[in-house]
């Protein structure tokens, strides 16, 4: 029996399945509406292909709940960064052509010819910080928001308006003292008042979502947060990005997966680096506000090494750039000292105790490979593994 690929090009209202053999010949396709039964559907329509593969858009957005849905009904599932599919469809055809099958036969021909398939597992504790993360994003964002209006407002009632740092205690006292003198004066007022309301809202939303992922951090099991300046708001960052720190099988990799590396520009005998506007822009602020609160702690390690590499010459966003490096490392370290622990303890009284040692941004030691290989070895093969015990036996060697 011929192992196939099934793409799937997924909509809030539709889901569209094409699947296509080894030597990318389309075999069928099959549109279904999103529904209850959608992956019951699909399912059933690619019985016709018992060894079969399933590679969805976006598992990690619009696809996700299907993705899931097919997991857990036993299939093996895939997930293609739509930007992939994208790039086979406009090079195959040398036009766009976008159509949902044409969208789905590319999301399944770049799953067949990727030298490494991200496997799409079922949802696990990453995801819950990855949720409480975004969430505290968002109401850090429309708290800065609030807090700008307010010092607006603020500056037609008061001279100069407020200078320093706007607080909800602050600002109440502000509001306290002002008498409003006229029915335009006495609307700003109001006005503030209102948007003083807004504040203090998300400031007790903010507190509480930081309590829940304080407490999603600590139920993790994770030491990142013994690495200097990282809390347990960048902590749930890294965890809910990274999941599973297999994925990199060196600092390096995971330097370039959050944007920490830089990028060599070379012409002929002239080569340079630059800095990387590339990896996951979420994971590359955490570390930079690691960076900048080691800065600001003069006794702490970051801070001496910052204090080096001026002295080097280097200039302050030199520094800095070498600092958010290096804090990469530690972090990268941690995260396998985590994983080893995590795997001796499912070893039982037989594994080897991890290294719990504390990391900090000046102390890891990002050329050594502390515990050998991180990866398994990609597979080529449209067949599924046995099991991913099985898969995860046979390590990549190092390079």
């Amino acid at each position: 029996m011929t192992a196939v690929m099934i793409g799937v090009d997924p909509h809030k209202g539709s889901h569209t399945a094409v699947v296509i053999d080894p030597a990318e010949r389309q075999l069928g396709t099959l549109q279904v509406r999103a529904s209850a039964v959608q992956a019951a559907a699909l399912v059933e329509w690619a019985a016709a292909w018992p060894e079969r593969t399933w590679a969805v858009e976006g598992a990690d957005g619009l696809g996700h709940l299907l993705a899931q849905q097919l997991l857990a009904a036993g299939e093996h599932v895939l997930d293609v960064q739509p930007k992939l599919g994208s790039r086979v469809r406009l090079l195959s055809s040398g036009s766009s052509n976008k159509t949902d099958p044409n969208d789905a036969r590319s999301v399944a021909i770049a799953a067949l010819r990727a030298p490494v398939r991200k496997i799409v597992t079922a949802d696990d504790h990453p995801v819950v910080l990855k949720m409480w993360s975004k969430r505290h994003r968002d109401l850090a964002r429309l708290r800065c928001q609030a807090a700008c209006r307010l010092h607006a407002t603020l500056c037609e009632l008061i001279p100069g308006g407020v200078s320093k740092k706007i607080t909800t205690p602050r600002a109440t006292a502000l509001l306290a003292s002002l008498v409003p003198d006229g029915t335009v004066a006495a609307a700003r007022h109001d006005l503030a008042l209102a948007q003083l309301a807004d504040l203090r809202r998300i400031d007790d939303q903010l507190r509480q979502t930081r309590a829940k992922l304080t407490a999603a951090v600590r139920a993790s099991g994770t030491t990142l947060t013994v690495i200097f300046g990282v809390g347990p708001v960048i902590a749930a960052t890294v965890l809910g990005d990274v999941a599973d720190v297999a994925r990199f099988p060196s600092a390096d990799r995971f330097a370039a997966y959050n944007g920490t590396a830089p990028i060599e520009v070379s012409s002929g005998k002239r080569k340079v680096y630059r800095l990387s506007r590339r990896g996951n822009r979420r994971m590359n602020h955490a570390i930079h506000m690691a960076a900048v609160t080691q800065i600001r702690n003069r006794h702490s390690d970051g801070r001496a090494y910052y204090d080096r590499k001026l002295k080097e010459g280097k200039t302050p966003r030199e520094a800095l750039r070498a600092l958010k490096r290096r804090v990469s490392n530690a972090i990268y370290q941690q995260l396998l000292a985590d994983a080893r622990c995590a795997a001796a303890a499912a070893a039982g009284p037989g594994g080897q105790p991890g290294n719990g040692s504390a990391s900090s941004a000046t102390g890891s030691h990002p050329a050594r490979q502390l515990f050998g290989s991180a990866t398994p070895r990609p597979d080529h093969s449209l067949r599924r593994p046995a099991s991913p015990a099985a898969a995860l036996r046979k390590p990549r060697q190092a390079t």
